[in-house]
């Protein structure tokens, strides 16, 4: 017979297996509530969203059909005046005729019946003739009204309501087993290669480093219709994708990129193409500002003109070229400069490379100081004379930190990160880093000025050099990948594609320090410090 402890024992497995199977399956369970009450709370948000969408979109609708109503009414009322306007003058005329008529032919019967052979004989000869001419005046004119057409309108409602009926769609999305987040500029160019990096994660938020999904990618005209271009899709294989497109029609489009049938996050989202830049026309500038020694120059979102002046302090300026503030002073306390040489902006937060004083510093757009990093010395998140700051995408600042021969990357609160190291005597190497600046696609670029070369950088890694300028004091990159070199010896800045080939070059200046770019309309400044003035072209 079986022990009684044997069975006990293999009845109190069963249970505890039962019981651990439970729990895993209520684990699912609770996972797959709260996974329904993540989803039930999206199809909220996402109808509130769509809710208020409809709703702007019919105000805009009902706006532009009370617009058009207005003009409607008031052209009516200008055709209606007109009309009535000539109508009555003719009337006036046709009354006024009837009116001599009536007058001589009550004078004429008034003479037969009451007057004399005498008045008869008198006055008969003119009353015929005064009547005569008023007839042969009537028979001169057109008696037919001048404006005898009615007016009509044509709205077309039925042709508008058949229009209306197929405006806005509603689709589902379903959720997908990847999210996904995406990286480009809002701006592209007519016939410039266009890139979107894509990287797929799970609905948690972990990245997915596996290939294998189907990617698409589109971009559609709003103001031609039909113009639709498809994207060329490198799957790297890791998570993440390249997405490139290359628009052929300016104007505002839609971008939409999906990923295992479903839209990615942001998309689809709106993109700007602007007509494709001509810097090979690039040569009359026109004079914008007047100012001391100027060596630096950026350019805020408003149109703002930052300038950083020999005078130890910062200039802003207007599009007109009106000082509107000046920020900072000399000196070495929060807020002071010793030379600020390089200038970024990014939002309202302003970063300055204080040559003299071996620092950077943060301030607000209006001049607040925020705080500072650095002094003299040569070890790590020290400098010895830091000539430029920029801003990538990340918020991390790269800094060239000009006598130590290396560019300095830290967090945005002054942190330090990485160093990029130009001493030696390798590819890699370079002297006197002075201007610096990202690409599109977020490699930096460094004018080396003792190595009369641009050299590039991939996280830090040495890729590739371009160009013979002659000392390059400072590099600038559009949107399309096309660098402006400042040359120092060549009192000039010249214009290289995006794979280092050089276009143009625009010289007669004195001596420039480098060049910025108005992100509003691509137009080229240039602190000229030798003539004291800042210039600005028209791409």
């Amino acid at each position: 017979m079986t022990d009684i402890s044997t069975l006990v024992k293999s009845h109190q497995m069963e249970i505890t297996g039962a019981l651990e199977d439970a729990k895993e399956v209520m684990t699912k369970l609770t996972g797959a509530i709260d996974e329904n009450n993540r989803i039930i709370e999206e199809v909220e948000a996402s109808k509130t969203n769509a809710f208020l969408a409809i709703n702007q979109a019919f105000e805009v609708l009902q706006q532009a059909l009370e617009a058009r109503k207005k003009i409607l009414l008031s052209e009516l009322e200008a055709i209606s005046l007109s009309k009535t306007t000539a109508l009555t003058l003719q009337k006036e005329q046709f009354e006024k005729m009837v009116g001599d008529i009536g007058h001589y032919t009550d004078m004429a019967s008034q003479i037969l019946q009451t007057h004399t052979d005498h008045e008869i004989v008198a006055l008969g000869g003119l009353i015929p003739t005064e009547l005569q001419a008023t007839l042969k005046r009537v028979q001169t004119i057109s008696l037919t009204p001048k404006q005898h057409s009615n007016i009509t309108v044509s709205v077309q409602t039925d042709y508008l309501i058949k229009q209306l009926s197929k405006v806005g769609n509603l689709f589902e999305s379903y959720p997908s087993p990847f999210s996904s987040t995406w990286m480009s500029t809002s701006v592209a160019r007519v016939g410039t290669r266009y890139h979107v990096k894509v990287q797929s994660k799970t609905l948690k938020g972990e990245e997915y480093p596996h290939g294998g999904l189907e990617v698409k990618g589109e971009m559609r005209s709003r103001t031609h219709k039909g113009a639709v271009v498809y994207g060329e899709v490198e799957d790297h294989r890791d998570g993440t994708y390249t997405i490139t497109l290359t628009p052929q029609t300016a104007g505002l489009h839609q971008l939409l990129i999906t990923m295992d049938g479903q839209h990615v996050q942001n998309s689809p989202n709106d993109l700007d193409v602007r007509p494709k830049r001509d810097y090979r026309t690039l040569c009359n500038a026109q004079q914008v500002i007047q100012c001391n020694r100027p060596n630096c120059v950026a350019i805020h979102d408003n149109g703002d003109i930052y300038v950083g002046s020999n005078d130890h302090c910062i200039y802003v300026f207007d599009q007109t070229g009106q000082l509107k503030n000046t920020i900072g002073s000399s000196g070495s306390g929060d807020g002071q400069f010793s030379s600020p040489w390089g200038i970024s902006i990014k939002g309202d937060v302003l970063y300055v490379a204080d040559k003299g004083n071996h620092r950077v510093q943060k301030l607000t757009s209006s001049g607040k100081f925020l705080l500072k990093f650095g002094q003299l010395g040569r070890g790590q998140g020290q400098f010895d004379t830091p000539v430029a700051v920029i801003i990538d995408s990340n918020d991390k600042l790269i800094v060239s930190d000009q006598s130590n021969r290396r560019l300095q990357i830290f967090n945005e609160s002054g942190g330090w990160f990485l160093t990029i190291d130009g001493k030696g005597s390798g590819i890699h190497s370079f002297q006197s880093p002075w201007g610096i600046a990202l690409d599109p696609q977020g490699n930096i670029h460094v004018a080396a000025h003792g190595s009369n070369v641009i050299k590039v950088f991939t996280k830090g890694v040495y890729v590739r050099m371009y160009g013979n300028p002659k000392h390059p004091i400072g590099v600038t990159i559009d949107d399309e990948g096309y660098s402006l070199v400042s040359e120092y010896v060549g009192l000039c800045f010249s214009i290289y594609d995006p794979e280092g080939n050089k276009i143009h070059t625009v010289g007669n200046l004195k001596c420039s320090d480098g060049t910025a770019l108005d992100p509003r309309d691509g137009s080229v400044f240039v602190p000229d410090y030798g003539a004291n003035n800042v210039l600005k072209y028209c791409v």
